[in-house]
């Protein structure tokens, strides 16, 4: 089954706003749904996935995710393993993001031509990493993937060579201070769509806890200059209703909603169940014994 997505191709030319910008070049056809909504300035959220099971895979694509936030620097994932869950879930409408191990062109070619339209570039401190992700991301002019096998053509459709420079989106994590250090250099990289502020990692490598005044004019710099820049800026779920300005955001893992969702079918099938005894769950019912 091929995805195809009718609805985008000319009008997307038209769409911008405050922070980001979309690229459009002719009838190029935009199947990328996270590229287009940012570009409307609408959020976006992706789930982490971070085991090969298909099935969790799956429940997740079409649970109501952006995107998959396919995790392959801390976990034991192959690129045989996201291949397969790629395409286990081929047309649900969360779009694969895969953060790779490490900008090299082994990763980068591996995760397009598996299927990722998203590719999350981490412990960004050096501009050389951000440059190393477009050339091996993006085919020639702009520039040097090769023409592989994969399964790309047929996740995308029969024009991906034509079309992948323009759905292909590059995300850099910034995570340390010497990230923070050469932001307006990152930001300024072309090819490059957005910036992920890492809050936990940033905090462990500065040991400044969010609300510190150090750790916060860190995190401003580095939302200043991309949005200048005219790039999206991200952080983690928590930041969507505390911080203004971000519009990309990384959500729970499968293991978490899967507790989640255990608490919460329990909780509803007995409201006692984590409440003390002599509590009362519906004002004016029994208490809890």
């Amino acid at each position: 089954m091929i995805r195809t997505t009718s609805l985008v191709i000319a009008l997307v030319s038209c769409l911008t706003l405050p922070g980001y910008s979309l690229a459009q070049s002719g009838d190029v056809r935009i199947f990328n749904t996270v590229k287009l909504k940012l570009a409307n300035g609408e959020p976006v959220i992706g789930g982490t996935v971070d085991t090969a099971d298909p099935a969790i895979y799956c429940a997740m694509a079409n649970a109501g995710f952006d995107f998959l936030w396919i995790e392959m620097q801390h976990s034991p994932l192959s690129y045989s393993q996201v291949a397969d869950m790629i395409w286990a879930c081929r047309g649900a409408p969360a779009i694969p993001f895969i953060r790779i191990p490490a900008a090299t062109e082994g990763d980068l070619q591996k995760a397009t031509d598996i299927g990722a339209l998203g590719i999350i570039v981490p412990m960004v401190d050096a501009v050389e990493e951000v440059e190393t992700a477009v050339t091996y991301a993006k085919y020639p002019p702009i520039g040097k993937r090769s023409q592989g096998g994969g399964q790309y053509r047929a996740l995308w459709g029969n024009d991906y060579r034509q079309a992948a420079n323009d759905n292909i989106m590059i995300v850099a994590m910034i995570e340390q201070p010497e990230g923070v250090e050469i932001i307006e250099q990152v930001v300024n990289t072309p090819g490059i769509d957005g910036i992920f502020v890492a809050s936990s990692d940033l905090g462990s490598f500065t040991g400044r806890p969010q609300g510190d005044p150090q750790y916060e004019a860190l995190v401003t710099r580095v939302k200043e200059q991309t949005q200048a820049a005219g790039l999206f800026v991200g952080g983690p779920l928590a930041w969507l209703e505390s911080r203004e300005g971000y519009l990309f955001f990384q959500g729970p893992s499968a293991g978490a909603l899967i507790r989640t969702g255990t608490r919460v079918t329990l909780e509803s099938a007995d409201l006692c169940r984590y409440l003390p005894s002599g509590a009362t769950p519906v004002p004016g019912e029994d208490p809890c014994p």
